[in-house]
């Protein structure tokens, strides 16, 4: 089985935002930081690929949105995990967890 490697960078963002948003409500931009800044840097999401992943969880029902205020007094759209999304969540990180521990065992003993 080969893995596309356009669904496994969608399925990676699509994780990586909803991970984020276990922690609380946020929006675009704050998504965005949080994850360049949890990932030390690694990951850094480019707003053009952001919003389509957030419409995507959307249109799943993982995510809802509202309009709200930020920190800095502008006006944003905050997004926030709905139950199923919690669920989902979940499960992907016992999926990737699994992924990671294969990877590591093959490249440690291939």
């Amino acid at each position: 089985m080969s893995i596309n490697r356009n669904d496994l960078l969608q399925g990676t963002l699509d994780l990586l935002i909803l991970r984020v948003l276990a922690t609380g409500d946020r929006h675009g931009y704050s998504i965005a930081k949080r994850i360049e800044q949890v990932s030390g840097e690694i990951f850094a999401i480019q707003m053009g690929s952001l919003y389509p992943a957030l419409h995507r969880l959307q249109a799943k029902a993982y995510i809802t949105s509202e309009w709200g205020v930020t920190e800095t007094k502008r006006k944003a759209k905050f997004y926030s995990l709905t139950p199923e999304g919690k669920q989902y969540v979940e499960a992907e990180e016992s999926s990737w967890e699994r992924f990671v521990l294969g990877m590591r065992n093959v490249l440690d003993n291939a």
